[in-house]
């Protein structure tokens, strides 16, 4: 979903949006050979990782309502499984708008607690499947304790200082990245990848696969 529209009739409706810029698995074509500006986006000014030395960082830009994002989850978490050990993945939940901000902090939350690979999934359910908002607080905390989890633990996880500070980052991040809209991919901090640019969010993977190819052999 592009950034623009964001507006404020989406919220409501963006858990029943198909997904555009994405496709099923991709017929086999031989391969590839991805152009920037075309397939991809080259930054101007490369934007610092949080890797180690000889690690490619990928961050997933992502909105937890969004129906391209939801559509686009299963392929990415089987990409994930089967990236290179010198590959580190980040997910990184956007906020085009202040009221994006209670899932930036659920999600979060979820990892400061060691719960995302237990519950991940299960939030993209919960709003495209099962149809539950989960857009504020209160219906944040509400289904957290469904699932088993310290209520008041989340809470008070969600208003610490760990977590307000990597909102701060992730802000900072899908500006400095110039984020156009979600899913997204960025690499190595050096480039953007999304479905509009790349075709689709199936040959998105295509792109970033062949880019980690380019930072390894120092080409890029």
């Amino acid at each position: 979903m592009k950034r623009r529209e964001f507006s404020l009739a989406t919220l409501g409706t963006a858990a029943a949006v198909g997904a555009i810029g994405f496709s099923g698995p991709s017929l086999a074509q031989g391969p590839a050979k991805f152009v920037a500006g075309k397939d991809y986006i080259k930054l101007g000014r490369a934007v610092p990782t949080e890797t180690e030395t000889g690690k490619i960082e990928v961050i997933e830009f992502f909105w937890y309502s969004c129906g391209h994002c939801n559509a686009f989850e299963p392929a990415f978490a089987q990409w994930v499984k089967n990236v290179p050990k010198d590959v580190v993945v980040r997910r990184m939940p956007v906020a085009f708008r202040d009221d994006f901000a209670p899932q930036q902090r659920l999600y979060f939350a979820l990892e400061a607690m060691g719960l995302l690979e237990k519950l991940h999934s299960k939030v993209f359910q919960a709003i495209h499947g099962e149809r539950l908002p989960l857009n504020t607080d209160s219906s944040i905390l509400t289904w957290i304790e469904k699932q088993g989890v310290d209520k008041t633990k989340f809470a008070d996880t969600a208003k610490s200082f760990g977590v307000a500070s990597k909102l701060k980052r992730a802000v900072q991040l899908q500006n400095d990245f110039k984020i156009e809209g979600v899913p997204s991919l960025g690499v190595a901090g050096k480039y953007y990848i999304d479905g509009t640019s790349a075709g689709s969010m199936d040959r998105a993977l295509q792109v970033t696969d062949s880019l980690l190819a380019q930072v390894r052999q120092g080409r890029a």
